[in-house]
């Protein structure tokens, strides 16, 4: 490993390091201030809590229904009592751990009196803004552990800027915590090995060995609290842990001593916790894998090319990064990094369903090397002075990255698949005032939130979409896109059994003289999308309410 880094920086030296001809950072020198270390660190927290709690304040579209359905509904089903589990809690496919967390800020708020509408709507992804607000400080500390202090902050500015990284990260997904945990594991990981590099000197190595140790556990502790979150961060930590076990010496001391123990440890809390919520003994990991893996159960929500992610679902997360990543991988050649990102990808390729979130850990990482190239961009200025009046290379690269990531950002989150956020919001203020008795949601399933915004212990009907045993077996939302007012007439009849009914324009049309007969209004309109996603244009979310209620 330390030949292969000695070749790595050879070919390939850091932005600011020593070979490139210009002083080398404190930390790259081995001269390192530790108060100016801490200083560094704190100043990018601050800034980082500051910037996430403003990005999760101004998330305010639907992206992906476990955003709600698989953790904030569960989370206020323990907290209140009330609240929808679909089908893979019902079969033990999830751990109740990631929604525990908010179950608890749950508890708080009503013990607080604080559980009012806006807040039950923000306060959640005001707490995952804390931990993504963290995960960019673990993204500046391993760029500067790995590289320099100059390309950590070009990093930094990388992880800020990208549009996907702003729309995602805030959410309540288990991805965005997953992430988190990834690039705060590979720090400490990536830590204790370079601590351990520090043998050259004979009296210095046992002093550097003890101090690789607790990060390695730590980066242990932390990979096996993201596999217990989600259980294909697997493949990530596979990964990490076979590169770095094929060149070490104590193979077994490393599986007995540190491997085993924190991952049973964490494998029986994780075990009994779920023993305690479920009602009986289910491990999580191995009912989520035999259905994902061995079963191909995902498959039922789609399935895509096995170049998906290569051609169309990475390049769309990291956008116009893109050349700039590459240019950075190149440069670098450092290729543990760039080999994890490659092997994500290509695992996560042989599934055939596949979708944006599940590759969000390594999108930091992507743009780690975007920031080194910018940093060498940086480097190259120093040198080069531009005429004055001209824009430099990296002046017209932050230009570009700014004007095509910001704007997108920024329609993203406030405007793109808002309608279904809105409606909720709407309705659980209406609730609060008791203007509200029972809701029919005529629409997809899953496609709004629930009893989480709602915040009302009121009956709701949605349209199922349980994977069935049988294949070529239709289910509610299916059977209602096919035939809308057949659907309705034939599984609901009178509905009056509803005070409200909440369904997208594009299926309006096909009920309106049903809801018009049955005696409902329109009460409100909300704007949700511009174009269509992958169905007939979902431009607007109505609400209908019974006349009686009027």
């Amino acid at each position: 490993m330390m030949s292969h880094r000695r070749r790595s920086r050879a070919a390939g030296s850091p932005p600011g390091d020593a070979s490139t001809g210009t002083p080398p950072t404190p930390e790259k020198s081995g001269r390192v201030r530790p108060w100016a270390a801490t200083a560094s660190n704190r100043k990018v927290l601050v800034f980082a809590l500051a910037f996430r709690a403003a990005n999760a304040l101004l998330v305010r579209t639907y992206f992906n229904p476990d955003e709600h359905w698989q953790c904030l509904e569960v989370a206020h089903r323990v907290a209140f009592g009330y609240g929808h589990l679909t089908w893979e809690w019902k079969r033990g496919l999830r751990s109740y751990l990631h929604p525990l967390l908010f179950a608890a800020l749950y508890k708080t708020l009503a013990l607080l009196h604080m559980d009012t509408p806006w807040v039950m709507v923000m306060a959640p992804r005001l707490v995952q803004s804390l931990f993504a607000a963290f995960g960019d400080l673990y993204l500046y500390k391993l760029s500067k552990l790995i590289f320099n202090g100059q390309v950590a902050k070009w990093t930094l500015f990388s992880q800020l800027v990208n549009w996907f990284m702003f729309f995602c990260i805030t959410r309540t997904l288990s991805n965005s915590l997953e992430t988190v945990l990834t690039v705060a594991g590979l720090y400490y990981w990536f830590a204790a090995i370079e601590s351990s590099k520090a043998t050259s000197i004979v009296s210095k190595q046992h002093a550097a060995c003890e101090q690789s140790i607790p990060s390695r556990k730590v980066a242990l502790l932390i990979a096996a609290l993201s596999c217990a979150i989600r259980p294909t961060s697997a493949v990530t930590w596979l990964y990490v842990g076979l590169l770095y076990f094929i060149q070490m010496k104590s193979k077994c001391r490393f599986i007995l001593l540190d491997v085993i123990p924190v991952g049973a440890i964490v494998l029986a809390v994780t075990t009994l916790l779920d023993w305690w919520m479920y009602g009986s003994w289910v491990i999580v990991p191995l009912n989520f894998l035999k259905f994902n893996l061995l079963s191909s159960g995902g498959d039922y929500y789609g399935t895509h090319v096995f170049h998906w992610y290569f051609t169309q679902g990475f390049p769309s997360m990291i956008w116009t990064f893109l050349p700039f990543a590459l240019c950075g991988i190149v440069k670098s050649q450092e290729w543990r990094l760039s080999g994890l990102i490659a092997w994500v990808l290509g695992v996560y390729s042989i599934l055939g369903h596949k979708e944006f979130r599940f590759v969000l850990p390594v999108l930091p990482l992507a743009l780690m090397f975007s920031g080194y190239c910018l940093a060498s961009m940086s480097q190259s200025k120093g040198k080069n002075q531009h005429r004055k009046g001209s824009l430099s290379r990296l002046q017209l690269s932050v230009i570009l990255l700014v004007i095509t990531n910001v704007p997108m950002a920024l329609y993203m989150s406030l405007f793109h698949q808002r309608g279904t956020e809105d409606v909720m919001y709407y309705l659980s203020k209406e609730a609060y005032d008791g203007r509200v008795r029972s809701v029919l949601f005529l629409m997809p399933c899953h496609s709004t939130p629930y009893y989480s915004t709602l915040h009302y212990n009121l009956p709701m009907r949605f349209l199922d979409c349980t994977p069935s045993d049988s294949k070529g077996t239709l289910d509610e939302s299916d059977r209602f896109l096919t035939s809308p007012s057949e659907f309705v007439g034939d599984v609901f009849g009178n509905l009056s059994a509803f005070s409200h009914i909440v369904l997208f324009e594009s299926e309006e049309r096909h009920v309106l003289q049903l809801l018009l007969h049955n005696s409902f209004l329109e009460m409100r309109r909300f704007f949700h999308s511009h174009f269509k996603i992958d169905r007939d244009l979902q431009s607007a979310v109505v609400v209908y309410s019974w006349r009686d209620v009027l």
